[in-house]
């Protein structure tokens, strides 16, 4: 062969073989397809071999995929209704029949044939329980349930639902609103209450201190009236011992103590008769007496 055409040859030789080879990924499958039909699977990583330009590979993930569904509103028992939607982790298993099912569209279209059969299992089993047992902690009867009527449709789709989880369970928006008037009612109360505990509390103590108020007010009152007495009485027993040593000079004090009083002020006047009882002590001679300048008295005379 001459060595002008080698070169031509060796060209299409690597052309072919790189045609008739592809590689999988540790993390892929493979379906060797030829006209549409399945000629071969390829689910370990590593070289494979196809016809050239004849045979096509269509590669599919090995990893477990994941699926939100869209919000759900569903009927509880009793009546009561609840928006919910749920999270999937799924995988393929079997490539013939995933690729039977879902024709060209792949995991795109196994996440929308997946999710029409998350949302007709989560109303079946929520539609069966009540809000209390929805909304608790301990809610994973209720997921394992939803996993397992999932697992079974999606048997025919060739993949493996691994797990199912409840990711919101809300109420409507009308619910909500209502649900938020009822606890603001509640709150209202309740705040209510404790204003009309503390305004009793703080009359009792008000009611208290007014108590003690009077009280200590009353006892003030009361030592105050004692000690007056008692000084009044003093006072009248200190005026009794010194009216019944010197009863003229007792009453001679009185009358001048009358007269000061009376006659206190700049503009102070008195119109009365000049033989008014007012003057009786001036008139009387025990006045005149009184007024006069007592007699020197002798001295004794030395023995």
């Amino acid at each position: 062969m001459r060595p002008i055409y080698i070169l031509p040859v060796l060209f299409i030789l690597l052309v072919l073989f790189l045609s008739s080879v592809f590689i999988v990924d540790e993390r892929k499958k493979a379906l060797v397809l030829q006209f549409g039909e399945i000629m071969q699977e390829k689910e370990t990583p590593g070289l494979g071999w196809k016809i050239p330009f004849i045979q096509e590979v269509v590669y599919y993930e090995d990893r477990i995929l994941g699926l939100q569904t869209a919000p759900i509103e569903v009927t509880l028992l009793g009546e009561r209704r609840l928006v919910v939607d749920a999270f999937a982790r799924w995988r393929i298993t079997d490539l013939k029949a995933f690729r039977q099912a879902t024709g060209a569209g792949g995991e795109e279209r196994a996440q929308v044939l997946l999710g029409n059969i998350l949302q007709q299992a989560i109303p079946e089993v929520l539609g069966k329980t009540t809000q209390d047992r929805v909304l608790s902690q301990d809610r994973t009867g209720l997921m394992n349930d939803i996993r397992d009527i999932a697992r079974r449709e999606a048997e025919a789709l060739g993949v493996t639902v691994i797990d199912v989880r409840l990711t919101r369970t809300d109420l409507p928006e009308q619910n909500l609103n209502a649900t938020y008037a009822r606890m603001r009612a509640e709150r209202e109360r309740e705040a209510a209450d404790e204003v009309a505990r503390g305004g009793e509390a703080a009359q009792r103590v008000r009611a208290a201190a007014d108590r003690t108020v009077v009280e200590e007010t009353s006892k003030a009152r009361r030592t105050a009236e004692t000690i007056r007495g008692e000084a009044d009485a003093e006072r009248n027993r200190i005026l009794a011992e010194a009216y019944g040593q010197d009863p003229e000079f007792f009453a001679f004090m009185r009358s001048m103590d009358a007269y000061r009083k009376a006659l206190r002020g700049e503009n102070s006047t008195i119109v009365m008769q000049p033989d008014s009882e007012f003057f009786d002590y001036l008139n009387s001679e025990a006045g005149a007496a009184g007024a006069a300048p007592a007699a020197p008295t002798a001295a004794p005379a030395a023995p």
